[in-house]
């Protein structure tokens, strides 16, 4: 396809095929999404040194293109699809196809221009895949803690079988997440910084390391909101509604969930904290969920700060 140095693009992921569209074409150009395929794309984007590519979120099948694009440092940005799709509601564009789509991505890339990514060695791109499948065993291995009581008796040897075989697998992703970190400097001192503060595991360091590169970047609402912890209003007119939270990313919220657990019990900060809100008649999940914010915030002020557990911290703007 013909390409604009410096333009906007915008590429359509789909499980087998990537649409590729720049800002004020029309022309739409499809590959394969498979090696092949998003070799040609970089190609193509490192000839004509883009302004920003924006991918759709599409369930990790926009994965490999990223982290390609990532490690030729390209300016590289994920969006929601909920927020590409508002674009094209208030534009009155209800159609939707994969060319319409890969163009809409383009104009969103250039109107919205939303945050680029940073670029990433491999080192950093393979622990990210360790920490998340290591989630994804977790989340197996939860699954079948809770089937294991509605099992029948015939089968309870098998499911804990699994279980034991899970927790084996869960063990070797975590050693080996600890030899890749030792070699990323960096990331390492933050994990560490992280890991001072009462409650708060390597592991879970680690992750929130990992799936939130911004720490630090960011002030407390937006590292909050980053994160799917930040209470949305529903109010309209008179009517005052529950605040809410919602989206962000599940892996650090799991991560922090039970870290507060632990911390609601070891950290004098959040258990106070959590003691206080149980007094004025908070329910445990509403308690439970400010805890997980304010930790979140803690880590956020920590790391922009670069100062351990202890250590006065200046207020978080």
């Amino acid at each position: 396809m013909t390409t604009t140095a410096g333009g906007y693009f915008g590429i359509d992921v789909g499980k087998g095929w990537l649409d590729l569209a720049v800002f004020g074409s029309e022309e739409v150009h499809r590959v394969k999404n498979d090696v092949e395929g998003i070799s040609k794309v970089v190609a193509q984007m490192a000839i004509a040194m883009p302004q920003l590519v924006v991918v759709e979120a599409s369930g990790g099948y926009e994965m490999a293109l990223v982290e390609a694009l990532q490690i030729e440092q390209l300016p590289i940005a994920v969006a929601n699809p909920t927020r590409v799709r508002a674009l094209a509601k208030a534009e009155g564009k209800l159609a939707k196809t994969d060319k319409i789509d890969a163009r809409l991505i383009a104009e969103y890339a250039c109107k919205i221009q939303p945050n680029v990514q940073k670029p990433k060695e491999e080192r950093e791109l393979h622990l990210k895949a360790l920490v998340t499948r290591r989630e994804q065993l977790v989340e197996m291995r939860v699954a079948e803690q809770h089937r294991l009581g509605t099992t029948p008796e015939s089968m309870r040897a098998d499911v804990g079988e699994h279980i034991e075989w899970l927790t084996g697998q869960i063990t070797k992703l975590e050693d080996q997440i600890q030899d890749l970190v030792d070699l990323l400097p960096e990331l390492k001192e933050q994990a560490e910084r992280l890991d001072t503060i009462p409650g708060v595991g390597s592991i879970t360091a680690v992750t929130v390391v990992v799936e939130m590169p911004e720490l630090g970047q960011l002030n407390r609402q937006q590292i909050a909101a980053l994160a799917g912890l930040a209470p949305f209003n529903q109010d309209s007119g008179k009517k005052r509604g529950k605040r809410r939270i919602f989206g962000g990313r599940k892996g650090v919220r799991r991560v922090l969930y039970m870290a507060c657990l632990s911390a609601i019990v070891h950290n004098p900060v959040i258990r106070q904290f959590h003691e206080r809100l149980l007094g004025k008649g908070k329910l445990f999940k509403v308690s439970i969920t400010a805890c997980m914010r304010k930790m979140l915030t803690m880590m956020n002020a920590m790391a922009r700060d670069k100062l351990d557990w202890g250590e006065p911290v200046r207020k978080a703007s």
